[in-house]
């Protein structure tokens, strides 16, 4: 009787579930939960919780209803692999209750404490040693909590990363990655250990810190309690945890120096893999540690992200029509396809999603230029929206070729925008790289790592051996030369705004 592998996307839209054959690495089922995105709670502007209870919740509804797709049970699973939404802090006290909701990665509210943090330990230092700014990551939205709720900050007992805070109620155990600690920029790269200097610089307890194991590795096992909620064996290993970027390169295997992944959901992301403590000078783009490093043979991910992606397009199929009978988005990529590259001078600027990296930290929001009511019509709009996004990721992934991070191939799972014909024929031509789509995802990424970390697969050549390539596209070189006029547009109302 076949194993199977149960991977766990968490996502700030939902949470995906995959049973993966473990003698195969075919996925024999998937699910998400809610069907349209989970809500974000905005109580000021630049601010992005949700409750960590909630995705527990979905988490439920996914892993059963991916059980009953396969006509399995439980018991037939053999380890847990956990993707999560990076950059997200889950704070609890000493009963591993949640003492807030959690600040997830697209809260802007923690810039200035990142800039200030920055001056202060000398922008040598940080990226020498961080290889990045502190910026609006983790550690600065701990330090935020910090200052402006004490009293919360005074019962903390962890903080976490949301991947970390699943994996607590799977197992009990409180424990966290380098990986994981790279990414909300704890982590020192010349000692290989939490920084010292930044703990004390933002006033935190060591104590604080989870337990840090190996990214591939047996990190707990299902306590009874989870088990029984989720129809699952007590005792099942949980062997697997990565940021989802980082994993979602694994599940593309994206590992060697040269590589690179890309992603178009909420926000869109191109990961390139390095063996160098590579480093922008501006933090533009952000180097994390990736989930095959070692000391042996180091291996880092440089990471660019636009926040305003998918939500982009969502925003406008909901917006556009009505809310009783919205727009689905194969009927939005028909309409855009009528519409000549460049949309007729139509440009957006998708920078709707709080502070971009890319854009060092500014808020820019979304805009529209150019818009003439003669001309212009809602098909215009859509083709424009996913030009801006793709060009949006093409002025970020300048950056990394300038950081000498060369890539002539790009690989993604063939979901979310790269589903839109639009959206890849726009992509390879501004950005001029073949793209690769496969038939993965992160949820699936994340059961086959559990293979890899409980020692069902004896290395990552047998994880990947069902990974399959769906469709290539390559650039043309007439529609190269109009895209790359209309990116040259785009830039000139983006640099109105720098």
């Amino acid at each position: 009787m076949n194993q199977f592998l149960l991977g766990l996307d968490i996502g700030s839209s939902s949470i995906k579930a995959s049973l993966v054959d473990a003698e195969t690495g075919l996925t024999a089922a998937s699910a998400q939960s809610p069907a349209e995105e989970m809500a974000m709670i905005a109580v000021a502007p630049g601010w992005a919780e949700q409750d960590p209870e909630l995705w527990w919740k979905h988490l439920l509804i996914s892993v059963k209803t991916c059980l009953q797709k396969a006509g399995t049970t439980g018991d037939r699973i053999a380890a847990i692999g956990i993707s999560y939404q990076m950059h997200g802090l889950v704070l609890v006290d000493k009963d591993h209750k949640p003492l807030r909701p959690s600040i997830i990665w697209c809260d802007s509210r923690a810039v200035s404490i990142g800039d200030k943090a920055m001056k202060a330990l000398g922008e040598e230092y940080a990226l020498s040693h961080f290889l990045n700014s502190p910026g609006n990551f983790t550690a600065s939205k701990l330090r935020w909590v910090k200052e402006n709720e004490p009293a919360v900050f005074s019962k903390v007992h962890k903080f976490m990363l949301p991947g970390d805070y699943i994996a607590m109620r799977l197992t009990g155990e409180i424990v966290t990655t380098d990986t994981g600690l790279s990414e909300g920029v704890f982590w020192d790269y010349p000692s290989r250990s939490v920084s010292g200097k930044l703990l004390e610089h933002y006033g935190f307890d060591p104590a604080l810190v989870p337990v840090i194991k190996p990214v591939f590795s047996v990190q707990g096992e299902v306590k009874k309690d989870a088990a029984v909620e989720l129809g699952l064996k007590a005792g099942t290993r949980v062997a697997y945890r990565s940021g989802d970027q980082p994993n979602n390169a694994f599940s593309l295997n994206v590992l060697n120096p040269g590589e690179t992944a890309a992603t178009a959901g909420t926000s869109g992301v191109i990961y390139s893999v390095t063996d160098q403590n590579a480093f922008d000078v501006k933090s533009r783009v952000n180097t994390f540690i990736h989930v095959n490093n070692s000391a042996q043979r180091p291996s880092n991910g440089v990471l660019l992200c636009v926040n305003g992606t998918g939500i982009l397009n969502s925003w406008l199929r909901r917006n556009t029509k009505s809310h009783s009978d919205p727009y689905d988005y194969t009927e939005m990529n028909r309409l855009a396809s009528k519409v000549p590259i460049g949309a007729e001078g139509l440009t957006v600027l998708p920078f709707g999603n709080g502070a971009e990296r890319i854009l060092e930290n500014k808020s820019v929001e979304a805009s529209f230029h150019g818009l003439n009511f003669n001309r212009h019509s809602q098909g215009h709009i859509f083709r424009a929206a996913q030009e801006g996004i793709v060009f949006a990721l093409k002025y970020g992934f300048d950056i990394l070729q300038g950081m000498g991070l060369k890539t002539n191939v790009i690989r993604a799972g063939n979901a979310n925008m790269f589903l839109s014909p639009l959206f890849r024929e726009a992509f390879v031509n501004a950005i001029g790289a073949r793209l690769e789509l496969y038939d993965t995802d992160g949820a699936k990424g994340a059961a086959l790592g559990a293979g890899v970390g409980a020692g069902i697969f004896k290395d990552f050549k047998e994880a990947f051996r069902g990974l399959q390539i769906i469709e290539s596209e390559e650039p043309d070189t007439n529609k190269a030369a109009q895209y790359h006029h209309a990116y040259t547009q785009w830039k000139t109302q983006l640099q109105k705004y720098l």
